[in-house]
């Protein structure tokens, strides 16, 4: 709703701009290609740095230096503040990050992203940079035509960096045009009146924009065309940092609380570093002009000055930040707990739109929930199926004795909780499922994952269609005095009770292919196999005994393959979920890091 908003704001506004001053539309035209450009280089380092940039971002947030060492030179590479922004979004909703390391990355970015103003006032106002922009935009657009993944990415990179460039070119020149008719810098405002101003213009101008590094380039374009004051101009560059959150922001909508978490983060850093900087601008200012004097910089040389007061105040809040990073976690944690937010397993707790951006973020997202889903719902459902405690299954009790005690029907209605437990967030699953493999672009190994966790979700299913056919008939027999008909289907509770535990404590281990419950489960799942292919004797036993009627005999022979194939399925679920496909994620993993 609020892009839509936004959306509306927009044309409104450069409808009304361009009704009244026709002049303006040479400037708007650099504006629009510029962030065209821009669009074109995140797609650009999208697909030519997929493999390693998510890698980087992954792999330096065990310690805040690195993440903030990562966040800050990757941005400055790829010229994006909002993709470092997303990708971290997208890993701390898949829990693929932590929220400390997080922290660091977007700190980082927001350093990076001093090297678009450097670029521009250093680069793209000092030479006829349209001369650079057209050989780039011809190599670009040759390149985004090959079927090469990292061909068409050069591609978009090259084209990106060429509607940039050209961009910078038609603004500038449009401001030069434009001082013929109107001087903008007759509505300078002095003193930090002019601050609060220019610095609320700034946030609304990136916000509009959807981009500092756009709205930067347009102050500095203006800047050297003498179109507005040095003074407003730092003020401008304030605003510009704490509007570009509102892209954090937007970003974090349709993720979870831990997602929210960052982008909350995101906007209490830029938003603190704004008001520190305004506080401290006159002295800040006067910094840059003796940095200007010491490097024999032209004290007129204002793109430069602002280039380095950008530089300076954004290096300055993260170390402002720095001492209370540790209280700041604490108080994101507190104010999305996850606790308040009623976590139910019937609505998505991993996934959500933010984990779609990446093959990485979106795989690790679907395992989560399939094992939330496992842990939470199929486990549970199945063991009150057999009228048995959670707790039970995970104490170190004898088996004999809980199942002794444990003749208390729970009166579980499966059928109820599969509708309002399972069926809703299966189906999310599933799709979320079909959209990794449409729409992201998967190794074979991360096809393989993806099949793989929807076959494990597809056995949850069935499992607990067979788990409601089972406790029909365990319900029945807690009412009959047949002590024999009791004592097999207690063997039939006793024995799913025992795979129970050893799944559990397989979870716990985690998932462990060399542990001595992994072994015991291949064990139970063959003794099952083999179960299924041999009739049950002691119920022929039972038979020509007359001790059981034809009824109650067809039901435990239906029962007894009923429940080798809850084991079966049980198992395989398990050793999917918390086996083969971490071990596959890791392979991925290890094979990008070998090529």
């Amino acid at each position: 709703m609020l892009r839509k908003i936004l959306f509306a704001i927009l044309l409104i506004v450069l409808g009304v701009a361009l009704y009244y001053n026709p002049n303006l539309k040479t400037i708007l035209t650099g504006i629009a290609i510029l962030l065209f450009g821009m669009v074109m280089l995140e797609e650009g380092f999208k697909v030519f740095t997929k493999g390693p940039l998510q890698t980087i971002l992954k792999n330096a947030t065990n310690k805040l230096y690195k993440s903030i060492t990562a966040g800050a030179l990757v941005t400055a590479f790829i010229q994006s503040s909002s993709l470092v922004s997303v990708i971290t979004i997208s890993f701390i909703s898949a829990g693929l990050i932590s929220l400390a390391g997080g922290l660091g990355l977007i700190f980082g970015a927001n350093i990076g992203t001093t090297a678009t103003a450097w670029l521009v006032a250093g680069f793209g106002l000092k030479i006829k940079i349209s001369a650079l922009a057209m050989p780039m935009l011809v190599f670009g657009v040759v390149f985004s035509f090959r079927k090469e993944l990292t061909l068409k990415g050069i591609g978009n990179v090259l084209a990106g960096l060429g509607f940039f460039f050209l961009g910078i070119h038609y603004m500038k020149e449009g401001f030069d045009v434009f001082k013929d008719y109107i001087d903008l810098s007759q509505y300078a405002i002095s003193g930090f009146l002019g601050v609060f101003v220019y610095t609320g213009l700034g946030i609304i101008i990136t916000t509009v924009l959807q981009s500092s590094s756009a709205t930067l380039a347009l102050i500095l374009t203006a800047l050297s065309a003498g179109q507005i004051e040095y003074e407003n101009a730092l003020a401008l560059a304030i605003g510009a940092n704490v509007g570009t959150t509102i892209t954090a922001v937007l970003g974090s909508l349709g993720s979870n609380s831990a997602g929210r978490r960052l982008a909350l983060a995101h906007l209490i850093f830029n938003v603190s570093t704004g008001l520190a900087t305004i506080i401290l601008i006159y002295p800040l200012a006067r910094l840059v002009n003796s940095i200007a004097e010491l490097t024999d910089l032209a004290a007129d040389n204002y793109t430069i000055k602002l280039a380095i007061f950008h530089t300076i105040f954004n290096v300055l809040g993260v170390l402002l930040m720095l001492p209370f990073i540790k209280k700041l976690e604490r108080f994101l944690m507190r104010f999305f707990n996850e606790k308040t937010e009623v976590l139910d397993v019937s609505q998505p707790k991993y996934l959500n739109k933010a984990v779609l951006k990446f093959p990485g973020s979106a795989i690790t997202s679907l395992l989560l929930e399939s094992k939330y889903l496992y842990k939470k719902s199929i486990f549970k459902i199945v063991a009150h199926a057999l009228n048995i405690h959670i707790s039970d299954i995970k104490s170190k009790e004898k088996l004999n004795s809980i199942i002794n005690r444990s003749n208390e029907d729970f009166e579980i209605d499966i059928e109820g909780l599969y509708y309002s437990k399972v069926k809703t967030i299966y189906g999310e699953i599933i799709k979320y499922a079909s959209l990794v493999q449409s729409e992201l672009n998967l190794s074979p190994k991360q096809i393989e994952a993806v099949t793989e966790i929807k076959i494990a979700n597809r056995k949850m299913v069935e499992i607990i269609k067979d788990a409601r056919e089972l406790n029909k008939n365990i319900t029945v027999v807690l009412n009959t005095e047949n002590t024999h008909l009791q004592n097999e289907y207690d063997a039939y509770r006793k024995k799913l009770t025992k795979v129970l535990r050893v799944i559990y404590l397989f979870r716990t281990d985690n998932g462990n292919n060399e542990s001595k419950y992994a072994i015991k489960l291949k064990e139970l799942k063959a003794e099952a196999k083999a179960s299924t292919r041999q009739s049950n004797k002691s119920i022929d036993r039972l038979i020509r005994k007359d001790l059981v009627s034809a009824e109650q005999a067809s039901s435990l022979f239906n029962d007894y393959t009923n429940v080798n194939d809850m084991i079966k399925k049980l198992i395989n679920v398990a050793e999917l979920l918390y086996g083969k496909i971490d071990s596959i994620l890791e392979e991925n993993e290890s094979d990008k890091k070998n090529t």
